[in-house]
C-alpha cells in the first residue's frame, strides 16, 4: 500500500483504489487516534458527503468504523466541506468525516478528516492514523459490544444553521448585487443560493440538480465557460463558480473575465486593511500564487507570507501568528475569524460585500493586481516523485531558473492528490513561460511515463 493521505485527505476512484473496507479502516483508526479517551462518554464523531453517488457507499463504511469503535456518529448529509468542519466545531465533537473528492471528476472521492475544533489534522497526525491503517492495527483494538457499540442520529436543519452562521458573518448587505452561482451538481446546490438570497442578493443558480452522477460535470469551478456565458446573458454583476464540496471559488467578472483566487485575496486583504481586520497587515498565500499578487501587497503596505501549497499549510500559518487571512490561487480563501477552513460560499459573500460596499465593478477591484504570464501544465505521470525528481528534470530547472532570473520563476510540484507533476512557469511574456513550461513538461513525461 503507497502513501494514504494527499494533500487534502485520501483520494482515488471509489470501490477501486478507495474501498468500503479501507474507508472502515480509516475511520477505525481516525476514532482511536483522534477521540479522547478519559471522557465520561462516547467519543462524538461529525459526518457529512457531496452528492457522489458513491458517497452512499462510503458514508456506510465509514459510520459502521466509527460506531464498531465507540464512537457515536451524527450523519448531516450532503453539506459542503466547511460546513462539516463548522458543525463539528458547533458540536464540540472530537471529530468530522467528510466525504468528497472535491473538484475531481464523479468516480472519484474521497476522505478528509478534521479534529476537535473542525481543524485540519497536521502532517503528523495523519501518519499516526495512516500507519495505524496500514499496519493492521485496526483489527487489534478491542472492539466494544452491547451499550459500547456507538449510536448514530441524523441531524436535519444542519443547513440552516450553517447559512445563519455565514450569512451572521457578511460585514455588508448585498443588496443591489446580481450572481450567477454555479453549484457544480455538487454540495452547494442547497446552501449557497441560499445563503446569497438571504444576504441581499439576486441569485441565478445553476447547475444546481444534483443527481448523483453530474458532480464537476462541465460545470463548477474547473469548468466555467457556461458561467461566463449565463453573465453575460443575464446581465449580472459577476459570476461565481464552486467545486464539488464547496470549499473554494472561481469568480467571473460582468464582462465574463476569469477572477482567480490570487484577486480575491487582494480584494479582502484590502477591504480587511481598510476595516482595520487584516490583523498584522498580512496575507498568507502559497508558493503557487503570481508574482502579480506579491508586488501587488507590497505596493499597498501588506506583507505576505508563504506556504507549501494546501490550504491546510495557509490554515497553520495563519493559526500560528494569529493572521486573519490566507488563501490560494485556486480559490481557497480562508478567513479564521469564521471558518476553520477554506469556505466558498463565505468568500463569495465577503466578496460581493465588498461590491456593495464600495459600489465598485468586480473587474475594478481585481485590477488592483497585474498578473505576470503564468503557465500551467499538469503532467501525467507513472510516478509523481520520479517524474519531479529526475536529474535531467532538475537540471532544466536550474537552466530556466537562471534563464528567467527576477523576471519569473519555475515550480514543479507532484500533485498530492492526482498521479499528476505540476510544471508551472511564469515570464515576462506568455511565450517564453509557456517554451519553457512545455520544455520541463516534456522531459517530466520521459521520466516517469504513463503505464500504456
Amino acid at each position: 500500500m503507497g502513501r494514504l493521505f494527499g494533500t487534502d485527505g485520501v483520494r482515488g476512484r471509489a470501490n477501486a483504489d478507495l474501498t468500503p473496507e479501507l474507508a472502515l479502516a480509516l475511520a477505525v483508526a481516525a476514532a482511536h487516534t483522534l477521540a479522547e479517551t478519559d471522557r465520561s462518554h462516547p467519543p462524538l464523531a461529525v459526518v457529512g458527503r457531496d452528492t457522489r453517488a458513491s458517497g452512499e457507499m462510503l458514508e456506510a463504511a465509514v459510520v459502521a468504523g466509527l460506531t464498531s469503535a465507540g464512537a457515536n456518529v451524527v450523519r448531516v448529509g450532503v453539506l459542503p466541506t466547511p460546513a462539516v468542519a463548522f458543525l463539528t466545531a458547533e458540536a464540540k465533537a472530537d471529530l468530522g468525516v467528510v466525504l468528497s473528492a472535491s473538484h475531481n471528476p464523479m468516480p472519484d472521492n474521497g476522505i478528509k478528516l478534521f479534529a476537535a475544533g473542525g481543524h485540519k489534522l497536521p502532517d503528523e497526525i495523519e501518519m499516526q492514523i495512516e500507519a495505524a491503517v496500514q499496519a493492521n492495527a485496526t483489527t487489534a483494538w478491542d472492539r466494544p459490544t452491547g451499550a459500547g457499540i456507538g449510536r448514530v442520529h441524523d441531524l436535519l436543519d444542519g443547513a440552516d444553521h450553517y447559512v445563519q452562521h455565514l450569512v451572521g458573518a457578511v460585514p455588508h448587505r448585498l443588496d443591489g448585487i446580481k450572481v450567477v452561482v454555479d453549484c457544480a451538481n455538487g454540495a452547494a446546490a442547497e446552501v449557497a443560493p441560499v445563503a446569497y438570497r438571504e444576504a441581499g442578493a439576486e441569485v441565478i443558480a445553476i447547475n444546481a440538480e444534483p443527481n448523483g452522477l453530474n458532480i464537476n460535470d462541465d460545470c463548477g469551478s474547473n469548468h466555467i465557460e457556461g458561467l461566463r456565458e449565463a453573465v453575460v446573458e443575464h446581465g449580472a454583476h459577476l459570476g461565481i463558480a464552486h467545486d464539488g464540496d464547496a470549499d473554494r471559488i472561481v469568480a467571473v467578472s460582468a464582462d465574463g473575465d476569469e477572477v482567480d483566487g490570487d484577486q480575491v485575496m487582494a480584494i479582502l486583504a484590502l477591504a480587511m486593511r481598510d476595516a482595520g481586520t487584516l490583523t498584522q497587515d498580512t496575507l498568507v498565500a502559497t508558493v503557487m500564487s503570481n508574482l502579480g499578487l506579491r508586488l501587488a501587497m507590497s505596493a499597498q503596505g501588506i506583507r505576505l507570507i508563504e506556504t507549501k501549497v494546501g490550504d491546510r499549510y495557509v490554515l497553520e500559518a495563519l493559526r500560528a501568528s494569529g493572521l486573519a487571512l490566507g488563501g490560494e490561487q485556486s480559490g481557497h480563501i480562508v478567513m479564521p475569524a469564521h471558518a476553520t477552513t477554506g469556505d466558498g460560499v463565505l468568500t463569495g459573500l465577503h466578496l460581493m460585500a465588498r461590491m456593495a460596499a464600495t459600489g465598485k465593478s468586480l473587474a475594478e477591484l481585481a485590477s488592483v493586481v497585474t498578473k505576470l504570464p503564468q503557465v500551467l501544465i499538469n503532467v501525467p505521470v507513472g510516478d509523481r516523485t520520479v517524474g519531479a525528481a529526475a536529474p535531467a528534470v532538475r537540471a532544466e530547472v536550474e537552466r530556466a531558473e537562471a534563464e528567467l532570473g527576477e523576471t519569473g520563476r519555475v515550480l514543479l510540484r507532484p500533485s498530492g492528490t492526482e498521479p499528476l507533476v505540476r510544471v508551472m512557469v511564469e515570464a515576462a511574456t506568455e511565450a517564453t513561460a509557456r517554451a519553457v513550461a512545455e520544455r520541463i513538461a516534456e522531459l517530466v513525461r520521459t521520466a516517469s511515463p504513463v503505464a500504456s
